[in-house]
């Protein structure tokens, strides 16, 4: 059962899609939302990220995935006079979850999250990533479907409390999303969801997902940079259940 999604004021959107699975339904609602934002602030303007901060996060990451590097940088390309901060071909993820700072979390625990997630209840999956929307600090790619995801933040969350970890938000305020440029100043949102939707026409890239990476995670030049602690690999196949002889 995918966990349910409910309003939360401190995501965005705040509202889900009507329907997890329906890329029309999630695309449609995500481009809506970033039509309402009036203003957009500087994305990297927050509390307790310095230099020196490092912070562990599970994340999927997108090396050599040559679709989507080639989508973003058209799209990047095409709205470099926004003068936001490209998202680095190298550097393209979602966040899944936060597990919490390195000064927070010990090296047992990140032992122990590592052997709770070798058998993740969850399979490799496909994403698609649509050109393109936004929200109140960046530019980014809408991804559907939404539902395996969810299951894989719940699963995540699952072995986190089981670890002991800070954690970060729940599943119920999960909105999967693929960051292309962050915002760098406060402005007007209208000039750049102006600029943004002629690229609405451009073709989804394919994106196969079959592992989830922890990773240790800092900010250099006004981008997220990490080092991939542990790859957790998700089912190639469902377990068929086998029956005891009688």
């Amino acid at each position: 059962m995918t966990p349910e999604l409910v309003s939360d004021p401190s995501a965005f959107p705040c509202e889900p899609p009507a329907d997890l699975n329906d890329p029309d339904a999630i695309v449609g609602h995500d481009w809506h939302a970033f039509q309402a934002v009036e203003r957009m602030g500087d994305h990297w303007d927050r509390p307790g990220w310095s230099d020196q901060h490092r912070s562990y996060y599970w994340m999927l990451t997108f090396s050599g995935a040559t679709e989507l590097i080639g989508l973003a940088q058209r799209c990047q390309k095409a709205l470099h006079h926004l003068r936001m901060d490209p998202v680095p071909s190298d550097g393209l993820h979602v966040t899944m979850l936060r597990v919490g700072p390195t000064n927070q979390v010990s090296e047992d625990q990140i032992e122990q999250l590592i052997g709770l997630t070798q058998n993740l209840p969850v399979r490799a999956f496909r994403l698609l990533a649509h050109p393109l929307a936004g929200s109140r600090g960046a530019i980014r790619f809408s991804l559907t479907p939404w539902r395996p995801m969810i299951h894989l933040h719940a699963a995540l969350s699952t072995v986190g409390d089981q670890a002991g970890i800070p954690g970060g938000n729940p599943t119920s305020a999960f909105r999967p999303h693929l960051g292309i440029a962050y915002n760098n100043k406060a402005r007007l949102a209208a000039p750049v969801v102006e600029a943004v939707a002629p690229l609405r026409s451009l073709p989804p890239a394919v994106l196969d997902v079959t592992s989830v990476e922890l990773v240790e995670l800092r900010r250099q030049d006004r981008a997220y940079r990490w080092r991939i602690v542990h790859s957790a690999p998700l089912c190639l196949e469902v377990p068929v259940p086998t029956s005891n002889p009688k």
